[in-house]
């Protein structure tokens, strides 16, 4: 059933993105003022992280600086994993499964387009929720 939904149907677009020298207190007052859990990293149109609200509290934290003085592509998971806009919500399920992620950046021609989330996933596949529950465990 899965099969015949893709991705680039259900993608959130336009991505809000960062670059990598943008300080984590604009990361954190973005993902607040759109109430968003994650944010992409790009270089041009090229996404080469992810920084979600998690990696934003915890590595943050970690680097013992103040927010301002800590730069996005020190804490971003990097690289991102992508998937094409036109794959098929199964084929990002697996990969979800497989990384152990909960968000994939989505691309056409190398290009950052969409996002994907598992729960993107769970509302527009209901059915999929089973198959989701143990990406949205960890």
């Amino acid at each position: 059933m899965s099969d015949n939904v893709l991705v680039r149907e259900i993608m959130t677009k336009p991505v809000k993105v960062v670059r990598e020298d943008t300080n984590l207190q604009e990361v954190i007052a973005t993902l607040s003022s759109f109430d968003i859990d994650s944010i992409v990293v790009v270089q041009g149109k090229r996404p080469v992280g992810i920084i979600t609200s998690r990696d934003a509290l915890i590595r943050g934290f970690e680097q013992g600086l103040p927010a301002r003085e800590i730069k996005a592509g020190m804490v971003a998971s990097a690289p991102v994993i992508t998937i094409d806009q036109e794959a098929s919500l199964e084929e990002a399920t697996d990969l979800m499964r497989k990384k152990h992620i909960k968000h994939l950046a989505v691309i056409s021609n190398s290009e950052l387009v969409g996002i994907i989330s598992a729960m993107d996933i769970v509302f527009a596949m209901p059915s999929m929720l089973h198959t989701m529950e143990e990406v949205c465990r960890r």
